[in-house]
């Protein structure tokens, strides 16, 4: 049997709707703090088992098959493994430090930044080996048998390499990390191929990375006009100048910066999907920027009007657009799928869980 994608079928599909999800995400919440937080694996395995079984991929729903004790037993052995040892390494830093050992204090704190910097690489790629191999689709999961620690080093090296020419080689390092890191994954019979480039996407880091020059330089244009603002305020109190001011500069700057940081960063993720493959089949990532400004909007509206609660829907939103936006083009030879071969990850996301990284 061959799949052929058309353009009237969508590869991908997501039918949850909120009000489904409603329950399940009151429940967790409840749960959660009734267990003082412990129930938040048992939570995250189950929203993750609606979210995939709403997701369609050609003619067959996902599955998830990961289960919150695996989640909880690799949170506990992170935290034996590499907690334990950063907090006895904080209290060295201490002691070195009342003493007066500054030299020896540095190079412990750097210490602690390097391998800091190492978990957070390794953490991102030890979650998605985690998920791929827990992800069933037609019977038949995903995963990959290198454990990480090359990628962790590359994360590490790569992240420090990308900012020693004042951050201009960041595009580079997320691209060829993708790279990498997908290359080492596998779904099925097959594995998956990515040769993102950074240069598509460096104009836009470029306009991010000038941007504050441009933005203080108008902001110094405005100032010429404070002898105004100043004369229209006479009589006033002085501190009103003062705020206007400041809330005027927080508007340009972050506003300004946070919108082209969000269209640079929807260039990065529809040139990293879109030169990644599976098989035959070639992905690509629809969002526009104004697509992602709109999530993040809606996000921060949702959190916010809803005093903090509506944080239990972020996760359904993101993947809703994750899976709306996710498109795929090419054939698949469904009679030549079989399972994968690669080992299977004995534990969850224990380094994702400790350093509290979301990824899609």
């Amino acid at each position: 049997m061959e799949y052929q994608d058309t353009d009237t079928d969508s590869a991908f599909g997501f039918d949850g709707t909120w009000k489904e999800f409603a329950p399940i995400a009151f429940t967790n919440l409840l749960l959660t703090i009734v267990t003082l937080g412990i129930y938040r694996f048992w939570a995250t395995a189950r929203e993750r088992r609606y979210l995939w079984s709403r997701s369609r991929f050609v003619d067959e729903r996902l599955e998830w098959a990961g289960t919150g004790m695996e989640l909880f037993i690799g949170f506990l052995l992170v935290t034996l493994l590499f907690g334990l040892p950063f907090v006895l390494i904080n209290f060295a830093l201490q002691a070195l430090a009342m003493r007066g050992e500054q030299a020896w204090a540095g190079a412990l704190t750097l210490v602690l930044l390097l391998g800091g910097l190492y978990l957070v690489g390794l953490a991102r790629y030890r979650a998605l080996r985690y998920r791929l191999s827990r992800t069933r689709w037609r019977g038949i999961r995903g995963g990959s048998n290198d454990p990480g620690f090359k990628f962790g080093f590359s994360y590490l090296w790569k992240t420090i390499a990308a900012y020693i020419p004042l951050g201009l080689l960041v595009p580079w390092s997320m691209t060829s990390l993708w790279n990498q890191k997908w290359r080492e994954m596998s779904f099925g019979p097959y594995k998956f191929d990515a040769h993102a480039e950074a240069g598509p996407v460096f104009a836009r880091y470029l306009l991010f990375y000038l941007a504050p020059v441009v933005i203080f330089a108008f902001l110094g244009l405005l100032g010429s006009f404070a002898p105004t603002l100043n004369a229209m305020l006479e009589g006033q109190d002085p501190t009103i100048g003062l705020v206007i001011g400041l809330l005027l500069f927080l508007f340009i700057f972050y506003g300004i910066l946070g919108i082209i940081a969000v269209a640079f960063y929807s260039a990065f993720y529809r040139e990293a999907v879109g030169s990644t493959t599976w098989g035959h089949l070639q992905f690509s990532f629809g969002a526009s920027t104004m697509d992602w400004i709109k999530l993040i909007i809606g996000d921060a509206a949702l959190v916010v009007f809803t005093l903090g609660i509506g944080w239990i829907f972020l996760s359904y939103r993101h993947w809703k657009f994750f899976m709306i936006h996710l498109e795929a083009g090419g054939e698949i030879l469904l009679d030549e799928l079989t399972q994968s071969t690669t080992a299977t990850a004995k534990h969850g996301e224990g380094l994702l869980e400790s350093f509290d990284i979301g990824a899609i």
